[in-house]
């Protein structure tokens, strides 16, 4: 599992390191000085050249000691100091190796900076609040520009400057990396959109710290491949089809049929042990029993429903409801814990207005930032798609806390908001799924694995998200994806996940 930790925890596990005198910068300054030799290990020493850009407190002295790292190899670097109060040690070891200082007046540094083929950004680190300001802002608009005409690679040291440790909101200029260099742990920012898309390839530089790392509390988790594996519900010997899960569907109507053939699907092939599709349209109950025989379209138990792909009024919103009654009080018959719910898409207008309501149950919301910002507004806050998709972790968990379900925030990173406060975000799948369909087989997905798994539900959510993202990849790598030709892939992914 990814831990994303915030400046506050940062500062909390270095303290110990620095008391006894470790040298953390100079550590972190050879590995952005390897960082940076890697980039251009496929040029002659004497063509490199890179340009440092160089903010006050202890970033910019991580980009100054590597600076001069770099000179000592015969690496041609400048460096642009975009404040005054830069790290004196640093900028007097730069300057004796041979590194030119440079200042924002005029343009003679963006002479230099035309020349370098890589730019390491070491203008803010975690200590930074809020967006690019003064010079530091007007010196990446610059460079933006420049960009766009000649190809660069660029290298954020810690975080790329003016997006922080903890995320949020972008409030001005960022220089996109190409890959970042974070110190010691993961940065919870490097985890959250729309920061984490701004980073580039992420690495973690090992600075010794991690039993000070494990001692804090992390602001953001993202589950890797192996913790899905463990919390996957592989059958035993002595399984049968009830003991591994009941689904119920209720999805599709008559105008949105291929939504009902993809979330009965997606469940199937992820893996419970029946699926009960109970919407009551003939012709698409047809449709979906032509292509899965195996469904089952009569009523009874089931451990968790999935509601809303393809609805398309309140009828049938009014019968999804009715349904989950009738599953409460088979449930309540039997003893049997209330079933979970995978709330999506015309779904999300039926959720229950009382969070208590949620919190009895193990309640999942599938929205993409519209239908979010939809839902909030029916619940007294006032916000736009274009506000969700800035803040996309502070208005999940506002619905988390609003509704009392657990909220899977869709996007090209997924966050998921617990509404005990737990936060994980994913980002396991290609920009190709972005396409009308793979929403409803990421509600199967969801849907299966709440029928049959124990882990929380945030986790359950989490683990969907990472495997319809990896089935995303192996339905055909690289290039463009139909939503049937994902549900296809999900067996094999499985297997090669549980592998």
């Amino acid at each position: 599992m990814i831990c994303g930790y915030g400046a506050d925890a940062v500062r909390a596990a270095e303290a110990p390191a620095l008391a006894e005198g470790r040298p953390l910068m100079r550590w972190a300054a050879q590995g952005v000085a390897a960082a940076v030799r890697s980039e251009l290990a496929h040029l002659p020493r004497h063509r490199a050249r890179v340009f440092v850009l160089v903010g006050g407190g202890n970033n910019g002295g991580d980009g100054l000691y590597a600076a001069g790292l770099l000179a000592e190899r015969g690496i041609g670097v400048d460096a642009l100091l975009v404040r005054e109060d830069v790290h004196l040690e640093g900028a007097q070891y730069a300057r004796c190796r041979g590194v030119r200082l440079l200042t924002s007046d005029g343009d003679a540094w963006l002479r230099e900076a035309a020349l370098a083929q890589v730019w390491v950004d070491a203008m803010a680190g975690i200590g930074a609040r809020g967006g690019l300001r003064g010079a530091s802002a007007a010196v990446v608009d610059r460079l933006a520009g420049l960009r766009q005409e000649r190809a660069v690679r660029v290298l954020a040291v810690d975080t790329p400057s003016g997006t922080g440790a903890e995320g949020g909101p972008v409030d001005g200029p960022v220089l996109r990396a190409d890959r970042t260099l974070t110190m010691g742990a993961m940065k919870a920012g490097l985890l959250l959109p729309p920061a984490a898309g701004l980073a580039g390839r992420v690495e973690v530089l090992d600075l010794d710290l991690g039993a000070a790392f494990a001692g804090q509390e992390p602001l953001v988790r993202r589950l890797e491949p192996a913790d899905v594996a463990r919390l996957w519900p592989v059958p035993g010997v002595g399984d049968h089809k009830y003991t591994r899960g009941v689904l119920g569907v209720v999805a599709g109507s008559a105008r949105y049929p291929g939504a009902a053939v993809l979330t009965v699907g997606a469940a199937l092939r992820t893996g419970c042990g029946m699926v009960r599709y109970l919407v009551d349209e003939p012709a698409v109950a047809d449709r979906v029993l032509d292509h899965y025989p195996e469904v089952v379209t009569g009523a009874g138990r089931v451990q968790a429903l999935v509601l809303g792909p393809g609805m398309s009024d309140a009828a049938d919103r009014e019968r999804a409801l009715h349904l989950v009654a009738q599953a409460d009080e088979a449930a309540a018959r039997s003893h049997a814990p209330l079933p979970g719910i995978v709330w999506d898409a015309g779904a999300l207008a039926a959720l229950p207005t009382d969070p208590q309501v949620n919190r009895r149950r193990r309640s999942v919301l599938t929205p993409h930032a519209g239908e979010l910002a939809e839902l909030l507004g029916g619940r007294g806050h006032e916000v736009d798609r274009a506000q969700v998709e800035a803040e996309p972790a502070r208005w999940a968990r506002i619905a988390a806390e609003t509704t009392g379900a657990t909220v899977l925030l869709k996007g090209a990173i997924t966050v998921i908001a617990d509404p005990d406060g737990a936060l994980l975000t994913q980002a396991d799948g290609p920009p190709w799924l972005a396409t009308a369909g793979t929403g409803d087989v990421l509600a199967g997905v969801a849907g299966a694995l709440l029928a049959t798994a124990r882990a929380p539900a945030a986790e359950v959510a989490a683990a969907a998200a990472l495997v319809h993202g990896l089935a995303a990849h192996h339905a055909n790598p690289g290039g463009p994806i139909v939503p049937s030709d994902l549900v296809a892939a999900l067996p094999a992914t499985v297997a090669q996940l549980l592998r």
